[in-house]
């Protein structure tokens, strides 16, 4: 449940916490257990760790999650960990630090990283990278994140660049595939072998090395998983999502506003019958969204 766009959406168009809450109580008897904050950058929200306590004390989760790009999250870090977040996801496509300004036009690499180990000393049960990889941009980024990773005990996921982008610049031939990272992995840290048993529904596809450590590839471009996809998307203004690159949302803002708790399981099940096949990216009637990946959530 992405906390999306909360940098540039006027706070007046924000859901409120109370809102939130009230689909999430409507959301959960139906059937949703796991639930993730994520961005635009959620950390920006004023008192989100008041927001984390209430979902985590809510019965029927199992899981409570949060994305982050980190670099305020050396402020936050203990303090959303005693509100009960576990699991931490931390956006981070390169530690170059020129290449961290060029992508995003900010010299906050040292933040990040002073977040990272704020989250490792604070405890969180799982920290995880998530990086995009670009062939001509990110793509040298590959091996030292992963090093990164290995030497804390971090697992790294690698995401193939999807048409998401605010700027843009998207096209296939600069999606590095999972096959092409794998073969990149196994030449510089040996063999990689797929995790058994991993959860179907899960976006990354897991694999580890000999000496344990696991990586994650998120390959939606090449290995499309949208039959397994079981993914519902909150918009920060109010908007259901059954897809990342859906072009159509179903506007719930005012179903919170009323407190219409009936209308509200309709609109979730509809939402959820109308999940597509597949995204269509590489047929020639695809359209990209219109908003971008900050304010839609990962």
């Amino acid at each position: 449940m992405p906390e999306s766009g909360a940098e540039f959406s006027p706070a007046s168009k924000l859901l409120s916490f109370p809102e939130i809450l009230r689909f999430l109580s409507v959301a959960v008897p139906l059937g949703i257990h796991k639930i993730r904050l994520t961005g635009g950058e959620p950390l920006l929200r004023p008192r989100l760790a008041e927001l984390v306590a209430a979902i985590a004390a809510m019965s029927g989760l199992r899981d409570v999650a949060l994305t982050t790009n980190a670099v305020l999250l050396a402020e936050q870090a203990k303090q959303l960990h005693d509100a009960g977040l576990r699991r931490l996801n931390i956006h981070l496509d390169t530690l170059d630090r020129e290449r961290f300004r060029t992508i995003t036009r900010r010299d906050d690499l040292p933040r990040v990283m002073r977040g990272i180990d704020a989250a490792v000393g604070a405890g969180y049960d799982v920290i995880k990278i998530n990086a995009v990889a670009i062939k001509g941009l990110t793509e040298s980024d590959v091996i030292p994140l992963l090093r990164f990773g290995r030497e804390r005990g971090i697992e790294v996921r690698l995401i193939e660049f999807m048409p998401l982008d605010a700027q843009g610049i998207w096209s296939l031939d600069r999606v590095l595939t999972a096959a092409d990272m794998i073969r990149m992995l196994e030449r510089e840290f040996g063999p990689l072998t797929g995790v058994p048993d991993a959860d179907p529904r899960a976006p990354a596809t897991e694999y580890r090395f000999e000496d344990g450590h696991r990586v994650g590839f998120i390959a939606s471009v090449s290995q499309p998983f949208c039959m397994n996809c079981n993914r519902l998307r909150l918009t920060s203004d109010g908007k259901l999502r059954y897809c990342l690159f859906a072009n159509e949302e179903t506007d719930v803002r005012d179903l919170l506003k009323a407190d219409d708790a009936d209308g509200l399981a309709q609109a979730i099940r509809q939402t959820v019958w109308d999940k597509w096949i597949g995204h269509q990216i590489h047929q020639a009637s695809f359209q990209a969204p219109q908003r971008p990946m900050y304010s839609i959530g990962g």
